[in-house]
């Protein structure tokens, strides 16, 4: 047993008991809690999810993004349809895209297996958050739209989305004639500590920078990465709309507020290199569904599934913001030279005694904006606490 796997053995939560006729509450359509009510939906139980918005998805408005492929040897739509989950959204596999360093030298990204599936969120048909709607609601879960839950009295589990920005990503959904594709740009001119890219499919395309520091000059960051792709690759947008978003990345002391399971990106539960989050958000939407049918251990699963690919995309996003642009162009070239870019990334997401290592220096190099939620009272019910003392900075704990 490894140092860390001891670590996790000593760090229990409570158990959750769920009564068998009890009605689970939900707060937030988001795909980690639709994926737990159509988890619980299909064990027979009753479920109401609540979302603050009048639709689904409605904070992405047809943004274009990537459900990674890498994390794990088996093809992430076999492991959904495993878990029960629809797959029916519009998707597109992307084995092969192109990215760029500072100095406009391209590199072709290729794999033998889809890199990440194209998706399209937010409401509207083929979308990646109205087909797990309509999944969720054919298996009989009561869905109520402008419906802000404040307190979960009984069994739940708390979805809300992100509560802090991390990282945002700043840019345009547009109409196109290009072909489908991706495209990226590493240049901290154009997004800083991050990566400026742009997804193609089936007519529509989505053009941002994804920046983790010195928000304040997002409008200019956006302008270069526009100015960018036109030259590059000749991006051509009809009728643009602004768009923005946000994500925050952690490493949570627990996921677990009072005696409701946290899941997706409210518990921070994100890639923090990167942030391809859906599929962490519905693995742990998953999780803490059959804890509660289980009775398991919520914190203790979600260590042994993701705690490692946590940890390593903390180590990776620790070392990809503290290089310079010359670190950029080495790291594509390193990426591109075997012609696997999965296969590369699925080992630079896996333990190593390196990233093992580097546990005791990850306070120190890394600070999620985000604060735990720090109630004086075990039982507390709120969805997002306000009763407790001010909350402290986390720390992280895999």
């Amino acid at each position: 047993m490894t140092a860390i796997e001891a670590r996790i053995d000593k760090l229990t939560s409570a158990v959750i008991l769920l009564p068998a006729q009890e009605t689970i509450q939900i707060a937030g359509a988001g795909p980690a809690g639709l994926v737990a009510a159509i988890t619980l939906a299909r064990a027979g139980r009753s479920v109401v999810v609540h979302e603050a918005k009048a639709e689904v998805g409605h904070r992405f408005q047809g943004d274009l993004q990537g459900l990674e492929n890498w994390s794990t040897q088996q093809d992430v739509l076999a492991v959904m349809r495993e878990q029960g989950i629809t797959t029916e959204f519009d998707k597109i596999p992307s084995i092969s895209g192109t990215a760029f360093d500072a100095w406009g030298k391209a590199y072709e990204i290729k794999s033998p297996e889809p890199l990440f599936y194209t998706v399209e969120r937010g409401p509207g048909p083929g979308t990646l958050d109205t087909t797990l709607l309509h999944q969720a609601q054919e298996l009989g879960v009561e869905v109520r739209f402008n419906s802000r839950l404040r307190k979960i009295e009984g069994a739940g589990i708390l979805a809300a989305g992100p509560q802090a920005a991390d990282a945002i990503a700043v840019g345009f959904h547009f109409e196109t004639d290009m072909e489908n594709g991706f495209w990226a740009i590493c240049d901290n001119n154009l997004a800083p500590k991050g990566y400026a890219y742009l997804l193609t499919m089936n007519g529509i395309g989505t053009v941002k920078s994804c920046m983790f520091t010195d928000f304040t000059r997002q409008r200019v960051y956006v302008q270069r990465t526009i100015e960018a792709f036109e030259k590059l690759v000749g991006l051509r947008m009809h009728n643009p709309h602004p768009h923005s978003g946000i994500g925050n990345f952690r490493i949570p002391k627990s996921a677990i507020h009072g005696r409701h399971p946290i899941v997706g990106e409210q518990a921070g539960l994100q890639d923090t290199l990167w942030g391809f989050g859906m599929r962490y958000a519905m693995t742990s939407g998953v999780l803490a569904a059959q804890c509660l049918l289980n009775g398991q251990d919520y914190d203790r699963q979600w260590r042994i599934v993701l705690g490692k690919q946590l940890l390593a995309s903390v180590v990776n996003r620790i070392f990809y913001g503290h290089v310079p642009n010359r670190g950029y162009r080495w790291f594509l070239q390193y990426t591109t030279q075997r012609g696997d870019a999965r296969g590369f990334l699925h080992k630079l997401y896996k333990q190593s005694p390196f990233k093992r290592l580097m546990l005791p220096w990850l306070n120190r190099y890394y600070k999620s904006q985000y604060q735990e939620l720090n109630c004086p009272d075990e039982a507390c019910m709120c969805v997002q606490c306000r009763c407790g003392r001010p909350p402290r900075s986390h720390a992280i704990s895999p």
